[in-house]
């Protein structure tokens, strides 16, 4: 009989168990830091922020975090010798931070591929330059060939271009030329 009583009591020791070490473990987990940095992102971690970020930007402490004790000790020290020294100090003198090596390389992706962008534009207006110059001599050489040149009016009719229209579309053709042909 004593054995299949202690059956259940081992599994009932084991569930107790278990349920102890969930609440041991959720426990540590919330012991989170929370503040916002000096470009305004919230941060979460596991330890303390540094030393640089205000008691103010701190947003949430674990319980029992012993971090405000020695903020206090500095910032009496400091209001002891000069009263309004409190107020400029941690602004005016920026401490060492890390920086955050993910974000640094993010930007100069996006600087790298903004540069592409830009050069690959770069290069479609260089081939669109260099197709309009192309075009532009071949017309401005079919003018002064002096041979007639027909075009196709809005009624969808051939006419021939007259002298002044010749001029006028030479005119046209060597501003191209001068912009494009470079």
């Amino acid at each position: 009989m004593m054995n299949t009583f202690s059956v259940p009591v081992s599994m009932n020791f084991a569930r107790i168990f278990t349920v102890c070490m969930l609440l041991i473990a959720a426990s540590t987990a919330s012991a989170q830091y929370q503040w916002v940095d000096k470009d305004g992102r919230k941060i979460y971690s596991d330890r303390a922020p540094p030393a640089d970020v205000p008691q103010k930007s701190i947003l949430k402490e674990p319980r029992g975090a012993s971090r405000t004790a020695p903020r206090a000790a500095p910032e009496s020290a400091a209001s002891s010798t000069a009263p309004s020294a409190p107020a400029t100090a941690p602004a005016a003198s920026p401490a060492p931070s890390g920086t955050d090596k993910a974000l640094e390389e993010k930007k100069k992706q996006a600087e790298a591929a903004e540069a592409a962008k830009k050069k690959e534009e770069e290069q479609k207006v260089t081939a669109q330059r260099a197709e309009n110059c192309k075009r532009a001599l071949a017309a401005k050489a079919g003018l002064d060939s002096g041979i007639r040149i027909a075009r196709t009016n809005d009624k969808g009719e051939r006419e021939f271009l007259d002298d002044a229209a010749r001029a006028a579309e030479q005119q046209r053709t060597q501003a191209v030329i001068q912009a494009d042909c470079k």
